[in-house]
């Protein structure tokens, strides 16, 4: 039997929050065949997340970046009164709603105290930053890349990470290993590490994601996860959420009918 095409991680970021545009979002995903998708947006569109950030705005080009049109644009509330109005109507697929929240462990209680009063059909924990720093951006190589050792920078990623998901904060992790998208890698072996947030994410009954951003967004040659990862994922029996981290309706989906558990 055919397995069922899902797209676990699809943004509002490059679009208004309205009906319209999750309506064509929807329409989209249905007309390219999947009967379930999971529409969320970042945490840093919010209005209440905007001190969670301040770490990132002691470096200029982080700074300017937060200064962007839609960041910390629109209130909680209306969000979620638009998923209310958005499920009352029928689908000829499943849709669920949520957020993408960036975690660090020094925002953790404040991220506890904002997400205790929200309602969303799930929560996606993600690690964008190590100590005030993102570690993703084309600038990311002047504060960060050329500026620390690969081991140290993937150590501390790691140990951000585990700190999400033991947070119990999270229904589903973020492209857990999206760090190595600049094709830059240790000289450390990581399996215990991975071994390690396998057993957390199992243990707190979080999801990681297997999310095709890397290599359609940034160019890596994995489709998904590295192929040491999602083994050790398949041998805690974590299970795994496929997701296109799309940012625009064009790119829905993309890439996920080739990750590996739709080749079985």
């Amino acid at each position: 039997m055919k397995k069922a095409l899902i797209d676990g991680h699809i943004h509002l970021e490059n679009g208004e929050l309205s009906e319209e545009y999750i309506e064509e979002i929807i329409e989209t995903a249905h007309q390219k065949g999947f009967s379930e998708i999971h529409i969320l947006d970042h945490s840093h569109r919010f209005k209440e997340f905007e001190d969670c950030y301040e770490e990132l705005k002691s470096l200029p080009k982080q700074a300017a970046w937060l200064k962007g049109e839609k960041k910390f644009r629109n209130g909680l509330k209306e969000y979620e009164d638009l998923m209310e109005r958005m499920k009352e109507k029928q689908r000829p697929l499943k849709v669920l709603y949520g957020l993408e929240v960036c975690y660090t462990e020094k925002s953790e209680e404040r991220l506890r105290d904002i997400l205790s009063d929200t309602h969303f059909d799930f929560l996606t924990g993600a690690v964008h930053s190590i100590d005030g720093i993102l570690y993703d951006m084309d600038f990311s190589d002047d504060y960060l890349w050329n500026r620390y050792p690969a081991d140290e920078i993937y150590q501390r990623y790691y140990e951000i990470l585990m700190h999400c998901v033991s947070s119990g904060l999270f229904d589903v992790l973020a492209h857990p290993d999206t760090i190595r998208m600049k094709g830059i890698y240790p000289s450390c072996d990581l399996k215990d590490t991975y071994r390690k947030l396998a057993k957390a994410c199992k243990e707190y009954h979080v999801i990681p994601e297997d999310n095709t951003g890397v290599h359609y967004r940034y160019g890596h040659p994995d489709i998904g996860l590295s192929e040491e990862l999602r083994e050790i994922f398949l041998e805690y029996d974590t299970g795994l959420l496929p997701a296109s981290d799309a940012h625009y309706p064009r790119d829905i989906g993309m890439c996920i009918p080739d990750l590996p558990e739709y080749q079985e």
